[in-house]
C-alpha cells in the first residue's frame, strides 16, 4: 500500500518480492521466506499451512524517481540484481520495463547453461551434480522455471505545476 506520505507498506509471504531501484541501485529488497531451499511459505487456509499473520511486515520511504519491481520468484530466481536495475533504466517506461523483464526472466529460465540466481544459491545450499560431473569441471547451472509475474511502477509527483 503507498500511502500520500510516500511511504510503501510491504506485508510479504513466500517467495514473492518487491525491490526498489534509486539513482540505479537496489535500494530496497524484501527476503523470501523459506522452510528451508526451494520450500517457501505458501498462503493457506489449512492449519498446516501458512497465513496473513506470517507476513513480514516491513515499510520503505520512497522517493521521486524510485522505480517499484515487484514480482514471483520466476522474476527473482531468474534475474540478478544487476540485469533487473540494467533493464529498468534502460527502458522508457514502466510497461515496457516489466514486460523485458518477465521476457529476460522465461529466456533465462529456459538456459540450462545460464549460472542464475537460483542455481547459485543452490549450489551454496549443497546442492550440485555429482562426484563424476564435478571431476570434468561440470556444475549445477540453469534457470528455473516457474510462473513469472513482474509489476513495474514509478514514482511521480503528485502535484502538477
Amino acid at each position: 500500500m503507498l500511502e500520500m506520505n510516500g511511504i510503501l507498506k510491504i506485508a510479504s509471504v513466500g517467495d514473492c518480492g518487491v525491490k526498489v531501484i534509486r539513482k540505479g541501485q537496489v535500494a530496497f529488497s524484501t527476503s523470501p521466506q523459506e522452510h528451508y531451499f526451494d520450500c517457501p511459505y505458501q498462503l493457506s487456509s489449512e492449519a498446516v499451512g501458512q497465513t496473513f499473520l506470517d507476513a513480514t511486515v516491513t515499510t520503505v520511504e520512497l522517493m521521486e524517481e524510485d522505480t517499484v519491481v515487484m514480482g514471483s520468484d520466476g522474476l527473482f530466481d531468474n534475474v540478478f540484481d544487476r540485469e533487473i536495475v540494467s533493464v529498468v533504466s534502460s527502458c522508457d517506461n514502466v510497461s515496457d520495463a516489466a514486460k523485458a523483464l518477465a521476457n529476460l526472466a522465461h529466456n533465462h529460465s529456459k538456459d540450462s547453461s545460464f549460472d542464475s540466481p537460483y542455481s547459485q544459491e543452490a549450489r551454496s545450499q549443497g546442492f550440485d551434480v555429482p562426484w563424476w560431473k564435478k571431476i570434468m569441471g561440470m556444475k549445477l547451472t540453469g534457470g528455473k522455471l516457474d510462473d513469472i509475474t513482474v509489476i513495474v511502477g514509478q514514482v511521480t509527483s503528485s502535484l502538477s505545476s
